[in-house]
């Protein structure tokens, strides 16, 4: 069987590798169907060799087609007004923006970790932050095996997380062009801030680690905290995750179980200086897990360094791993 799919936000980046993942993976598409805003509506997007014009995303562009599956990748305030219109419309949303991500009647998937939770969806899943994604399929099987007391997270971001503006302010900012997208030159700079700072200290990039690695390992109780941090790198987001485990572990113990786990490749060899770099990992779908060792600080503890492709794994290719778990049920 074959979907008609829509893709909406085509033209930005996640959009493209929206395009890019579909063609590699032959998703079974009977139509493909692709939307923007009006100002790059009209322009054309080559997909399996035939040329698809890009459409304006607005109501009646929507109603007058049978859309099976839409992949959303336009911003919050798109998939607020625009999600329920298609899901109304017979299709299931899998957004990529923030919008649904804490709604109690939506699910928040990453298919390696809680692909059960696709079933209750009532027309749209949301697609977990690019950071989140990462560090719950490094978190899942220590999870299931050993329980989880406390989570701290220290990310390394890519300027990608920031869409095209964002890549535009590292590539300008090392000709000395000042930037447009970040508040400080990210050039040969580190900026310790992520979206907007909230009342409690804490930005919402940090807010939205800590609460939807709650949501998708459905667990209330770990205690987790994060520092979100932007360097200047293109692509891949890198993260120091320090775990406290509810009971022992021997770490022999802890690398088979990622060796075991789909989705994982353990990157890790202190005689080779062998460890996952977001240069290596570019363009790759798995999660890479290295510098795997005991913390001697607590009990139980376990630090380790996690490096994916945050416009891939962390955002377009979850997305079709939720579409292609969804057509399987």
């Amino acid at each position: 069987m074959k979907y008609n799919v829509a893709i909406v936000g085509a033209t930005g980046m996640v959009g493209r590798e929206f395009l890019n993942i579909l063609a590699e993976r032959n998703f079974p598409i009977e139509n493909l169907y692709l939307f923007s805003s009006f100002r790059s509506a009209g322009s054309t997007i080559t997909f399996n060799n035939k040329e698809i014009v890009v459409e304006e995303l607005k109501p009646e562009n929507i109603s007058n087609k049978k859309i099976n599956i839409a992949l959303f990748s336009a911003g919050g305030d798109i998939s607020l007004k625009f999600a329920p219109i298609f899901a109304d419309h017979g299709a299931v949303v899998i957004d990529n923006s923030s919008a649904w991500r804490m709604d109690p009647a939506v699910p928040l998937v990453v298919p390696e970790v809680n692909s059960e939770d696709i079933k209750w969806n009532k027309g749209i899943i949301a697609n977990p932050n690019c950071s989140t994604i990462q560090a719950v399929i490094a978190l899942k099987p220590l999870a299931d095996k050993y329980g989880l007391k406390r989570i701290v997270y220290s990310t390394y971001q890519a300027v990608s997380g920031a869409g095209v503006q964002g890549y535009n302010d590292l590539k300008d900012g090392v000709n000395d062009i000042a930037p447009k997208k970040f508040q400080y030159p990210i050039a040969f700079n580190v900026i310790p801030q992520i979206d907007v700072f909230l009342e409690n200290g804490y930005t919402k990039e940090e807010m939205k680690m800590i609460n939807e690695t709650h949501k998708i390992l459905h667990n209330e109780d770990v205690k987790v905290t994060a520092t979100t941090v932007r360097v200047p790198v293109f692509h891949g987001h890198s993260e120091s995750i320090n775990v406290e485990l509810k009971t022992t572990f021997d770490i022999k113990d802890i690398f088979q179980l990622f060796n075991n786990f789909k989705g994982i490749t353990v990157m890790d060899d202190i005689n080779t200086n062998t460890y996952p770099m977001p240069l290596d990992i570019a363009g790759r779908d798995d999660v890479y897990i290295g510098r795997i060792r005991r913390d001697f600080s607590l009990d139980n503890g376990l630090n380790l360094w996690v490096v994916a492709d945050n416009i891939r794994k962390g955002a377009a290719l979850n997305a079709v791993q939720i579409a292609e778990e969804l057509i399987k049920l």
